[in-house]
């Protein structure tokens, strides 16, 4: 039986997605956070190997520039660590898709990832991983809870 099904040359979706990042620039700018050619190339990069790693697909730059958009106002992304940061970004989100069984909508990870980020993980993206995405994964996974509000996701640790 033939396969139907068509194809979008990689180059082609690789550009694309190029022009949509370009394009976040404008926002990011008054953060004083900007991509030069070089580092979209980088992001680009890592998000194929993260896709490849996590066998996921996507068409465009679509969780990069919602992903850049959500977190340029963090106070703890500098330009210094702007590229590394959007990077390990990328590979936590697309992993905690997975994770998260597709469970929740790309929106509301972000957005938890945000909040977390930048509140109780005070810009450490090994504490956000390690402690509040896979409560949250676990949570899921076990229907534990189906909301996504913090006193769920604690751990007890903080209770005396």
């Amino acid at each position: 039986m033939e396969n139907h099904l068509m194809s979008i040359p990689e180059a082609v979706i690789a550009k694309q997605a190029f022009i949509e990042i370009q394009q976040i620039n404008e926002e990011t700018i008054e953060y004083g956070l900007r991509l030069s050619d070089r580092d979209i190339k980088a992001i680009l990069q890592a998000r194929k190997e993260a896709l490849s790693i996590t066998g996921r697909v996507e068409f465009g730059g679509g969780i990069i520039t919602k992903i850049i958009s959500s977190f340029c106002d963090s106070p703890y992304i500098l330009q210094d660590n702007y590229v590394e940061i959007i990077e390990d970004l990328l590979e936590t989100f697309y992993y905690y898709k997975n994770e998260t069984l597709d469970e929740i909508s790309d929106d509301e990870l972000i957005s938890f990832m945000k909040e977390y980020f930048d509140n109780k993980c005070q810009g450490d993206l090994e504490l956000l991983r390690d402690k509040y995405l896979d409560n949250l994964a676990h949570n899921i996974k076990y229907g534990i809870i189906d909301d996504f509000n913090e006193d769920n996701l604690e751990d007890g640790d903080e209770e005396e």
